[in-house]
């Protein structure tokens, strides 16, 4: 009896290795402006043929490895996913005044920003596993408040998500502008996307007729995704912090928002 769990063990690990296996994650660098952008590529190889492609942008400390585990989630679940580098040379920032200064170093320039978008978008659409005809994108944080600035600006994208991203804009959308169904999550207690915020985006998308839906958990601090939350929060003294269950929810209703998109 013992050697046959014994067997059943080794087969069932076998089997679990094989399937993390598929999942390729490789570093991939594009170029923007004579800039060279750090990005990461997961895809999971033992799917053939084409399938939806998803750019996840980053929180404002950059591209680090919280983007590229998004990235790999994606994969698992049937995506390729390009984890991309906005801030150039994949800068990280370690303190929030640096986080600071990258951001605004992007969102002072909007053709800078949406200039690195597009080669984000341009890479991805060509790469052999990815449909360029679905193509969606996600972000947390700075990388929220880019995806919708990117929706804003006409970019042809099926579908964009905001983690707790910001939600403000000083070009807000008109009817036609925006192609892309939108979903966006945000905590009832951050005080980064006060309640006026959200209620003024609802308005905006409601009046320029856009497919979308905002998801407010009532006790979520910002950055409620991100299980590092907590300890930056107490580091730098933020209002930031790690919400499980909201965390959950909201991966689970993307997920989701996906398949319907793309009708998985």
């Amino acid at each position: 009896m013992k050697s046959l769990w014994q067997g059943l063990f080794c087969a069932l690990l076998l089997n679990s290795t094989s399937v993390l296996a598929d999942i390729k994650g490789e570093a991939i660098d594009y170029q923007s402006d004579g800039i060279t952008l750090k990005g990461y590529l997961a895809y999971d190889d033992s799917i053939k043929g084409k399938r939806p492609g998803v750019l996840v942008v980053h929180e404002w400390w950059g591209h680090n490895e919280y983007a590229r585990k998004r990235a790999r989630m994606l994969a698992k679940m049937g995506y390729t996913a390009l984890a991309v580098d906005m801030y150039g040379d994949g800068k990280i920032a370690n303190h929030p005044k640096d986080a600071k200064a990258f951001m605004q170093e992007v969102t002072n320039n909007i053709g800078t920003g949406k200039a690195r978008f597009l080669a984000a978008k341009d890479t991805l659409s060509a790469h052999s596993s990815v449909d360029a005809e679905q193509i969606a994108a996600l972000g947390y944080c700075f990388g929220g408040g880019m995806v919708l600035g990117m929706a804003r600006a006409g970019i042809d994208l099926d579908a964009v998500a905001s983690f707790h991203g910001s939600l403000g804009t000083k070009t807000p959308a008109k009817a036609g502008d925006i192609k892309a169904k939108i979903r966006v999550f945000s905590g009832g207690q951050d005080p980064m996307i006060p309640a006026e915020q959200v209620e003024a985006f609802k308005a905006e998308m409601q009046a320029a007729g856009v497919d979308h839906q905002v998801v407010v958990y009532p006790e979520a601090k910002h950055s409620f995704t991100n299980p590092d939350a907590d300890g930056f929060g107490e580091k730098f003294k933020m209002p930031l912090a790690y919400d499980k269950a909201a965390d959950e929810d909201s991966w689970a209703q993307f997920s989701t928002f996906l398949a319907e998109v793309f009708k998985k």
